[in-house]
């Protein structure tokens, strides 16, 4: 059986690339170039049937290491807790205090970009805040 050499995360969301493009902010992705044949995602969109546009957004690590993410516009809202999530690793490495500074500061990043601040757990040693995106879905700073 061969390997799964690739994957990406799908996020089910009302405004595709509303959310996209704040993820990118978070994570420093960037909107891969618009499909072949077409000099804009605006070009793209307006070769649509108006039922389908704005559908479907993603991005992607401009280094090519991480996953690309995948934005779909679902009719239903959020309604319960994430079954699945993401970490974003700010603070790998580092403990105590300054962890827990590092972990601040990537919070007071993302605050203004619609990011809104759950829970912040600290025992002295290690810590975690526990973040939503702009149409709630959990994540957390790591």
């Amino acid at each position: 059986m061969p390997s799964i050499k690739q994957f990406q995360v799908t996020f089910d969301c009302a405004e595709p690339e509303r959310v996209a493009r704040f993820w990118c902010e978070v994570l420093g992705y960037v909107v891969p170039p618009p499909p072949e044949g077409f000099a804009s995602w605006d070009a793209y969109q307006r070769s649509l049937p108006p039922e389908e546009r704005g559908s479907w957004f993603a991005c992607i690590d401009p280094s090519g290491v991480g996953p690309r993410l995948y934005f779909q516009r679902v009719p239903e809202g959020k309604v319960v807790k994430n079954r699945v999530h993401l970490d974003v690793r700010v603070a790998t490495g580092l403990v105590g205090e300054e962890r827990l500074a590092a972990l601040e500061a990537e919070r007071a990043r993302l605050a203004p970009l619609g990011a809104v601040h759950v829970q912040t757990q600290y025992d002295g040693h290690d810590a975690c805040i526990t973040m939503q995106d702009i149409e709630g879905n959990e994540f957390c700073l790591d």
